[in-house]
């Protein structure tokens, strides 16, 4: 297949591209350019968020499969959608668990509980401001994922990704957070009640999505191993690997560490599951991830 990814120049995008180019697929990047290529594939050069020069770079090129990776806002799924619409077979969007920001089930989410075909789409938000971007991410990606269900121009399938954990190449600074902690036996501010949440080892949400690729469903998809993880089995095995002690305090109000959560944060992976992914459980792989990140510390 030709496939066209939009971003993926990092952490699991890379694998990503790495996974679709060993299966024998012809893969063209499509960023800014700030970052090299992989081996084997090729690059187009343009600003997302620009549409002409969108067109201009992607000139009479056609896709089997386009894979957005960072597609953040309902402003960039709308050109996305006028551009790729008469250009690609496919569109898999990377989202996010924060879709289901709002929700707060003891049970785990299922994918109806967010149904973007009805989330309303405001596209006169401040949606270029970063600050509010950061702040609304969660509503960016609901809306992304409104914009591309309204009547598709393409079959389309959106990848709810929980956190993801894992490699020497973890940009997010989440693991050395509490390592720093660990190592000093300085307290980690967790909430009163500390929920647990479902995670992602970052080689398996590679090559989920690559599975993704090559399959032909539609509509949203959780992804996540099987289980939850709490803040202190995480810590625990990051004392394992860096000594110290693990110290919790509760705070009322404020910031919490970045793997503690004062609601309900987990999703039901049962329809990737029925569709044919086999995940892994999250304690199989929790050491070997945390490894790879503090090692590369």
């Amino acid at each position: 297949m030709d496939i066209l990814i939009i971003g993926g120049n990092r952490y699991f995008g890379k694998r990503l591209t790495t996974r679709l180019l060993n299966a024998g697929h012809t893969v063209t990047l499509l960023n800014r350019g700030s970052s090299a290529t992989p081996e084997g594939a090729s690059r187009l050069v343009a600003d997302r968020n620009d549409e002409a020069a969108l067109e201009i770079a992607l000139g009479v090129r056609n896709f089997d499969v386009v894979v957005d990776q960072v597609c953040y806002t309902p402003r960039q799924a709308a050109v996305a959608r006028r551009v790729f619409g008469r250009r690609t077979r496919r569109y898999v969007m990377t989202s996010t668990v924060e879709v289901y920001a709002d929700e707060d089930s003891a049970a785990p989410v299922r994918e109806e509980a967010v149904d973007p075909r009805t989330v309303a789409v405001d596209l006169d938000l401040p949606w270029d401001e970063p600050e509010f971007l950061d702040a609304h991410y969660g509503e960016g990606k609901r809306q992304a994922e409104a914009v591309f269900a309204a009547d598709p121009p393409f079959p389309y399938t959106a990848v709810r990704v929980a956190h993801v954990l894992g490699g020497a190449d973890d940009f997010t600074g989440r693991v050395e957070h509490y390592a720093e902690r660990v190592r000093a036996g300085v307290p980690i501010a967790v909430p009163a009640v500390n929920h647990p949440a479902t995670y992602v080892y970052v080689e398996e949400i590679a090559e989920f999505l690559a599975w993704t690729v090559e399959s032909d469903f539609t509509g949203p998809v959780n992804a996540h191993s099987h289980g939850t993880l709490t803040t202190a089995e995480i810590c625990a095995e990051i004392e394992r690997r860096v000594g110290g002690r693990t110290e919790f305090q509760v705070v009322d109000a404020g910031e919490v560490s970045p793997f503690s959560f004062a609601r309900s944060y987990g999703m039901d992976n049962a329809r990737a599951t029925a569709l044919g992914f086999s995940f892994r459980h999250s304690r199989d792989w929790l050491g070997q991830a945390l490894s790879e990140t503090l090692e590369a510390r």
